[in-house]
């Protein structure tokens, strides 16, 4: 006598299919958190805190360096720039537009003092790397103050 596994649910299996392509197809736009992507703002960063530096990779494909614009003021590094639309093409018809356009930005708070003279920014491959070197924190002295 052999055992035939049963699986109760694998009916349901196509069915969720379904219901997940019906979703991707005319609901993608709920998908990204409070609609960050579709408006064009959010891209991915990394920053890593080094003993001698602050470094901060970004995604930006699509750009030129002529496009991005990196400020540091008040210990508020932002990074904002322009993406251009592309013209249309006559006659095309999108079926799915999910790639964004028009200006950006984001701000990060750099909570130790650097070396403004020796910031660097390099953007290759759709990357942008920025390095900010730390100020060399002297050691705090104590001193006391004598009461009169």
């Amino acid at each position: 006598m052999s055992l035939i596994r049963r699986e109760p649910f694998h009916a349901l299996s196509g069915i969720q299919s379904s219901i997940n392509r019906l979703f991707d197809d005319n609901f993608h736009y709920l998908s990204a958190p409070m609609n960050l992507f579709n408006q064009g703002s959010f891209f991915p960063v990394d920053i890593k805190d080094t003993p001698d530096a602050v470094q901060i990779k970004a995604d930006l494909p699509g750009l030129s360096k002529e496009d991005i614009k990196i400020s540091l003021a008040n210990n508020i590094l932002t990074i904002r720039g322009d993406r251009q639309k592309e013209e249309k093409e006559e006659g095309t018809d999108f079926v799915r537009v999910e790639r964004s356009y028009g200006s950006f930005s984001r701000s990060f708070t750099v909570d130790v003092p650097v070396k403004e003279e020796e910031m660097k920014a390099r953007y290759n491959g759709g990357i942008l790397e920025i390095t900010l070197p730390k100020e060399k924190q002297s050691k705090r002295r104590v001193t006391n103050i004598d009461i009169q």
